[in-house]
């Protein structure tokens, strides 16, 4: 069986973890704080902030801009429920909106939820193709939209506008208008959980873009403290001599990554070239093969001004059921491929079915998860596996369309 989506796990990866294991120093250490550097090395960035998952990443950012009960957050329907569930933890109401044919956020529909009530919107990259971050930028900076921005703490007085916080599970290594990911939006946060093309098993981070008004290193350190339950100090530091003596400053969390975690993002990084490129290069062998049939519909690839990370490949199959694709999944698994579909819906899951949202309500979005299928892409997969699976697709979608 061909996996969806396996870890890319060798013996630099081990050599690493063991050069970690062996070092005595496994929490947040040397190695995270290597890989922050690294990564705002690669984004663009001044500073970045290494956790355990994205959702601690976003929920701990969101907690310390001020996302509080009575607040509104704009997020598309079309994304995993973490997006929204971050905003449902602050007791904030998740504003949900459709998306594009392209799986990205519709900015007309966005600017038709915002109130007075608004607070941020987290534009999602899907299948890691940056959203249409050009023309969010120019609706928050319209002057009416700002007109109706009601600040509630001091930082998102600072801003003066609406926060647009990236959900960029999907995009680290993405680019759009030669910005690459964690510059696209005021502050971004990454997923480098075990199936994401750069993976510290668990883990994610968040990158910093807000304007000069804000002082980087301020935040960085307030939020690294905010991570460890509001420590003043970490393991490292209490660890210097005569260093035990803390304070803890607010009531924090508990989210900071480790350096065993961090040492397998560090060899992922190093070579994380190496990846997208032979990502991109499974990507438009699909896509040139299955261009082939009438009744296909391939993803968008590389385009003037951005080009995708290369995380998934989103198939769509034209005129299509839904009861019909889920079908085809199993037509296509039984000949040892494993295919996945991302993702269903916001308003199709019973938790967000019970708060009152109705999947009729976007159509679009239905119409995406409707048809589509998710293939295998990862770096291991050989040209022989590719050309494998293009071809029992192919015959299953065959049979299917012209049977």
């Amino acid at each position: 069986m061909i996996p969806f989506s396996p870890p890319r796990i060798d013996e630099a990866t081990i050599a690493e973890v063991v050069d970690t294991l062996r070092s005595g120093w496994i929490t947040t250490g040397p190695k995270t704080k290597q890989l922050e550097k690294e990564i705002s090395s690669y984004c663009g960035n001044s500073h970045s902030l290494c956790l355990n998952s994205w959702t601690a990443a976003a929920q701990l950012f969101l907690d310390w801009w001020g996302i509080k009960e009575g607040d509104e957050v704009i997020v598309p329907a079309y994304t995993y429920c973490a997006t929204a569930n971050i905003v449902h933890h602050l007791r904030a109401r998740p504003v949900i909106v459709d998306v594009k044919s392209d799986f990205t956020i519709d900015v007309d529909a966005v600017k038709r939820a915002i109130t007075s009530k608004t607070k941020a919107i987290i534009p999602v990259d899907i299948a890691g193709l940056p959203c249409d971050y050009e023309n969010l930028y120019k609706l928050v900076m319209d002057e009416d939209i700002i007109s109706l921005f009601n600040p509630g703490s001091e930082q998102q007085e600072k801003l003066g506008r609406i926060l647009i916080f990236g959900d960029a599970a999907h995009s680290f290594g993405a680019s759009y208008q030669s910005k690459m990911a964690g510059k696209f939006c005021d502050v971004t946060a990454f997923s480098f959980h075990a199936v994401k093309n750069l993976t510290t098993a668990e883990g994610g981070a968040l990158t910093f873009n807000l304007p000069n008004a804000f002082h980087m290193e301020h935040i960085y350190k307030e939020l690294n403290t905010m991570s460890l339950h509001g420590q003043n100090k970490d393991a490292l530091a209490k660890s210097q001599k005569g260093g035990w003596r803390y304070d803890v400053v607010s009531p924090g969390y508990k989210c900071n990554m480790t350096d065993i975690h961090a040492s397998i993002g560090l060899v992922e990084i190093k070579r994380y070239h190496g990846n997208l490129e032979r990502r991109k290069f499974i990507h438009e062998r699909y896509s040139k093969a299955f261009s082939e049939l009438s009744y296909c519909q391939v993803p968008l690839g590389e385009e003037e001004d951005r080009c995708p990370s290369w995380h998934l490949y989103l198939l769509r199959l034209i005129d299509l059921t839904e009861e019909k694709r889920d079908q085809l999944i199993i037509d296509i698994e039984s000949k040892g491929i494993s295919v996945n579909v991302h993702f269903i819906p916001l308003p199709m899951l019973t938790a967000y079915k019970n708060m009152g949202y109705y999947i009729k309500d976007f159509p679009v979005s239905y119409d995406n998860f409707s048809r589509v299928i998710s293939l295998p892409l990862y770096y291991q997969l050989t040209d022989e596996q590719v050309d494998f699976i293009i071809n029992q697709v192919k015959d299953v979608l065959k049979a299917h369309f012209n049977g």
